[in-house]
């Protein structure tokens, strides 16, 4: 046996292995990819609504309008007396 030459033999039967690992490694990779872009797109709108309510004078948080978006109340603070119409 020559020093580059392994201690084993590449079977059909290993080629195969190594190709359904590789479509597996593939596929979680495109899952991972799609929940990493659907984070960042969710994140992304929470900042621009945070964002178009401060412009408004709305002073909810970036947590708040997470959580209204989850669907559970919340409480806003008071708006200021020369905010109210």
């Amino acid at each position: 046996m020559s020093a580059n030459q392994p201690p084993y033999t590449i079977t059909p039967e290993i080629l195969n292995r190594v190709a359904a690992i590789s479509e597996a490694i593939g596929r979680l990779t495109v899952l991972t990819d799609q929940a990493r872009a659907l984070r960042l797109r969710r994140i992304n709108r929470i900042r621009t609504i945070h964002g178009s309510l401060t412009i408004e004078g709305n002073a909810l948080s970036e947590a708040q309008i997470t959580a209204i978006l989850e669907g559970k109340r919340v409480i806003a603070p008071p708006r200021p007396a020369r905010c109210r119409k």
